[in-house]
């Protein structure tokens, strides 16, 4: 990338080694124009390198994090309380893994190979969302996650459809009406929950003390502490900032709180008519850290069972491909 200043302090270019600078200013402009213009950049424009960058590591964590994320809820499915109950958990599971296999496309649009994408995965280097480094340890879990982290996740979405990389905003669109589903979904399971028996009532309030706080933490941390944050903001990656996403998320769901019955696990929450929001207490940024750097309750056990099913299903992906070169050859004899 050339900066202006750079530019014109640098001394003169000899040979042909000056169209070559003066060619990728000339796509830095463009590049700048077009993202000024609030345009889209698509997969055959020229593209910083630091751009590609950022786009790969944001769309590849948050497919990852759609995959990882089909385990918690995944090991629900042959406990459900009703087949009803059943056939939507598997419904819901099967579009989370849609999700991921929608991002994992749109990062490949960058040069990227799925290969790769999940060797970096399964290797560790690659970071998916915190939230789904904790258990499930009641059926009310599976409802709470569909509330809170569905509608947390839907919070830091539905920006992503202006994202200014085209495929990954055109993927986010569908991808944010499934999640959107499945928050209300989530939130019907637990209204009739709330409306059974006392233990019923009590399991559902249990799982929202577990999950509140974590789900607060998936915004990501204070726009102040966010190392990537500014830039991506400036590229038209990210609309909104992590603060203030928090901030329409602890609104919307207070209110949903109090229609269910349930109490939010923070003494500090109350309404301030100054603001016109709530406020809320202090996240404990030390035990989000602690988990997206590996040491979280599940951590290890999400990877291990993702590298599992990776390696159990290689039969799958070498069957998939032998078919296809026997389909090419067939093509090539009958084209001859």
């Amino acid at each position: 990338m050339y900066t202006q200043s750079f530019l014109q302090s640098a001394p003169a270019a000899t040979g042909a080694a000056a169209p070559l600078v003066a060619q990728d200013a000339q796509k830095q402009a463009a590049f700048d124009a077009r993202i000024s213009a609030d345009g889209r950049i698509e997969p055959q424009d020229w593209m910083p390198a630091a751009y590609r960058k950022t786009l790969v590591r944001q769309i590849s964590q948050h497919a990852h994090s759609e995959i990882v994320g089909m385990q918690p809820e995944g090991n629900w499915i042959t406990r459900a309380p009703s087949l009803k109950r059943k056939c939507i958990l598997i419904a819901k599971v099967q579009d989370e893994c849609g999700h991921g296999l929608y991002l994992y496309s749109a990062a490949e649009t960058l040069g990227v190979g799925r290969d790769q994408l999940l060797a970096d995965l399964h290797s560790g280097k690659a970071k998916y969302s915190s939230i789904f480094n904790y258990p499930t340890l009641s059926w009310a879990d599976v409802g709470v996650i569909g509330w809170l982290v569905d509608g947390a996740a839907i919070m830091n979405q539905i920006p992503l459809c202006r994202c200014s990389y085209g495929p990954y905003a055109r993927a986010m669109i569908r991808v944010c009406k499934e999640e959107s589903f499945h928050q209300r979904q989530g939130f019907e399971a637990l209204l009739v929950l709330m409306q059974g028996t006392a233990e019923q009532r009590a399991m559902v309030q249990d799982s929202v003390n577990r999950f509140w706080w974590k789900c607060l933490a998936m915004f990501g941390p204070p726009d102040a502490d966010s190392p990537h944050s500014a830039q991506a903001a400036h590229w038209g990656i990210k609309r909104v900032g992590n603060d203030e996403l928090r901030q329409k998320f602890i609104d919307a769901t207070a209110a949903q709180a109090q229609v269910l019955g349930v109490s939010l696990p923070d003494p500090e929450l109350k309404w301030n008519e100054v603001r016109g929001h709530y406020d809320y207490g202090a996240i404990d940024w030390d035990e989000f850290w602690a988990t997206v750097g590996g040491n979280g309750p599940c951590n290890k056990e999400r990877l291990a069972t993702r590298v599992k099913a990776h390696h159990d299903g290689q039969w799958v992906r070498d069957a998939a491909l032998a078919h296809a070169r026997k389909v090419q050859q067939r093509q090539r004899k009958g084209a001859a």
